[in-house]
């Protein structure tokens, strides 16, 4: 099959402000979580996934499609779009809303309005089919905002923050219809989320954006790879004595007085920490791994280096 997502050096500028900053990326079809923080880049990198917004410069391709060409159309029937904005047509009623989706996306009027029936009732939305999606619940109108992006069938979907104005048993549900698309009907997810918990129970790979440039890219388990050269400590008594050893032996050492956020060079036991502790009139107080996490990846500048937080919180001291 051909790349999910392909992008060279992909820039959209508005201005003199740069909203997305020559992203270079290669993904296989899959489920893929975006993340990023407000202003990062995610919703404008989805209009130009859908042919909305063209390239200031670069290139991409979904699914072997270009992005920002003259048959845009093509683009769009291979891509099924949930906003996350409520997108409804007051008036209408459930069928009628995801039928006209279908027509738009080029399907025959009787074509649509069967497709609308069929996707409702897999959305469990059979019964609210014929009232108004201005009457549906927060849950009812993210499910037919669902409905109206599989009305064509497409291959890829983009999601923006589905789980949007749920509740948690509304959320999971919505989480549980995600991963069984693509698991059990081979749809590509593009999941565009601030959410790093609907990352970890849905997606395969992980993108990060942040201000506008590529700050992380690889599968959910490599993000979340055990570190074991990393270490978090508290410390107490002759601190700077300790740290002064650790660097003898090429330790890198970060953070204040007491609590300390250590790179062990490879070889490296645990041990050897309170030996060194006991050679320098210190005291090891706590001592644990420091893995990288989503959530890391997430909050860290896009240099890729990892800070120490300002005010550590390290149980145990």
């Amino acid at each position: 099959m051909p790349d999910l997502l392909r992008l060279e050096s992909l820039t959209r500028t508005f201005g003199r402000r740069t909203a997305l900053d020559a992203v270079t990326l290669t993904l296989p079809p899959g489920r893929v979580g975006l993340l990023g923080p407000n202003g990062a880049g995610k919703s404008t990198l989805l209009k130009l996934l859908m042919g909305l917004l063209p390239p200031s410069s670069g290139k991409g391709w979904v699914l072997d499609q270009p992005l920002g060409g003259d048959a845009n159309w093509r683009l769009r029937r291979l891509i099924g779009f949930m906003p996350e904005a409520d997108a409804l047509v007051p008036g209408l009623t459930g069928v009628e809303y995801v039928a006209l989706a279908g027509e738009l996306y080029g399907m025959s009027r009787k074509q649509a309005l069967r497709r609308g029936h069929e996707v409702l009732t897999y959305l469990e939305l059979e019964e609210a089919r014929y009232r108004k999606v201005e009457e549906y619940s927060a849950g009812m109108k993210q499910r037919a905002k669902l409905a109206q992006a599989l009305v064509h069938d497409p291959p890829v979907l983009l999601l923006d923050e589905p789980t949007s104005g749920l509740d948690p048993a509304g959320r999971d549900a919505m989480l549980r219809l995600i991963l069984e698309l693509g698991r059990e009907h081979g749809k590509s997810v593009i999941l565009s989320t601030h959410l790093l918990a609907d990352v970890r129970a849905v997606c395969e790979r992980v993108v990060v954006l942040t201000g506008g440039k590529l700050a992380n890219v690889g599968t959910v388990d490599e993000l979340c790879a055990r570190r074991d050269d990393r270490f978090k400590l508290r410390v107490s008594g002759n601190t700077a004595a300790f740290r002064d050893a650790l660097r003898r032996l090429r330790v890198e050492v970060r953070g204040d007085e007491n609590d300390l956020w250590v790179t062990v060079p490879a070889g490296w036991e645990p041990r050897e920490f309170f030996v060194l502790a006991a050679e320098s009139a210190a005291v090891v107080r706590s001592l644990t791994r420091d893995d990288q996490t989503l959530d890391e990846l997430f909050l860290q500048p896009a240099s890729g280096r990892r800070q120490p937080p300002a005010s550590p919180n390290i149980p145990g001291g």
